[in-house]
């Protein structure tokens, strides 16, 4: 399924249903009263979250989506039915904003867990009909309620990811191949920079068992200056804010040797200066291609390593080695983080 983070639509509310204007007219009853039923309650628009869904594709396709309206009352104290409310299935993780005509944005809705959900048009009421405005000095009243309008909204979607593990690193970094080797996910995969310009989502299973999923979300790659928008931007650094924890990719092109781990420094610096929350979050440090080197450069990235007393696990995704002690230790960080974990979006 292609991936869609953000899409722009009308939602708009049903109306009212009018009340009835009638007299009772039986026969052997002739003075009979005002008999007029009520209209019926126009339909409410809804969003709902549903974690069967990954993305707001369908809604790039279709742009309007209105509730019913209440059907009008009629005569012999007949009420109109009410209109169907319009529910609107999104991601789970997916944010509603109200948009104004001048460009600003309210957040109306935060759909963080399956089936929260939250009335975002309000359905019209529905009109009362003349058998309401009977007394003693208007027994025949001629006229009856209309229905109320309708409410119309544009809205802003836009869904963060949500994740277990988020993947960071620079362009062509081996992101897209480490996917792909521990899930189902076909991302594309080129020897050239920015193959990947929408995230993927991949699930890892633990040895086959369908019952412990790992969601991996493979983020575009980061280049310096992303927190301001540079490259691919902060457009796709906002979906690593919804993951338990991240793990930094870097490809042994991008070690010089003076200075071997200065890519995940900088990594960190546009997390740091993107959202400090979310530089502390935990981490996983790994060097990826390492069948690019001879076992010396190897031997000697390992030992910077060791005297730096950074636990980096070196792998090559391309041909599997090393994936399975990273695995493993994936695997150990999500089940520490859901011990310590309150409940929240990511319970379940």
């Amino acid at each position: 399924m292609r991936f869609v983070d953000e899409a722009i639509i009308t939602v708009r509310s049903g109306k009212g249903g009018s009340g009835c204007v009638s007299f009772r007219r039986e026969k052997f009853v002739p003075k009979g009263g005002p008999d007029g039923g009520d209209g019926g309650d126009g339909g409410s628009v809804i969003v709902r979250a549903a974690s069967r869904l990954l993305s707001l594709y369908d809604f790039r396709v279709r742009r309007l989506y209105e509730a019913e309206n209440g059907r009008p009352g009629q005569g012999a104290q007949c009420h109109g039915r009410k209109g169907r409310n319009l529910v609107l299935e999104l991601p789970v993780g997916t944010q509603v904003f109200l948009l104004a005509d001048g460009g600003q944005e309210k957040l109306l809705a935060d759909l963080a867990r399956d089936g929260d959900e939250v009335l975002v048009a309000k359905g019209g009421r529905g009109g009362k009909g003349n058998e309401h405005f009977k007394s003693a000095t208007m027994r025949a009243p001629n006229f009856a309620q209309p229905g109320g309008p309708c409410e119309e909204f544009s809205l802003g979607l836009e869904l963060k990811i949500l994740a277990d593990c988020g993947l960071l690193g620079l362009p062509n970094a081996g992101k897209s191949t480490f996917i792909s080797k521990v899930s189902a996910a076909r991302p594309k995969i080129a020897d050239y920079a920015f193959t990947t310009i929408e995230p993927n989502l991949g699930v890892m299973t633990d040895d086959g068992d369908y019952e412990k999923r790992m969601v991996i979300a493979d983020i575009p790659g980061l280049v310096e200056g992303a927190h301001t928008g540079y490259g691919l931007g902060h457009r796709f650094l906002r979906h690593v804010e919804r993951t338990r924890f991240l793990l930094h990719i870097v490809s042994v092109r991008d070690m010089p040797e003076e200075d071997p781990f200065a890519a995940f420094a900088m990594l960190n610096n546009e997390l740091r200066e993107f959202s400090p929350e979310l530089s502390s979050r935990p981490q996983i440090e790994v060097v990826n291609k390492i069948d690019l080197l001879d076992g010396d450069a190897l031997e000697s990235l390992r030992a910077s390593a060791a005297r730096e007393k950074r636990e980096v696990f070196f792998i090559s995704a391309l041909r599997e080695e090393g994936l399975e002690d990273l695995v493993s230790a994936m695997w150990r960080m999500r089940s520490e983080l859901e011990a310590n974990a309150p409940a929240g979006r990511f319970s379940g």
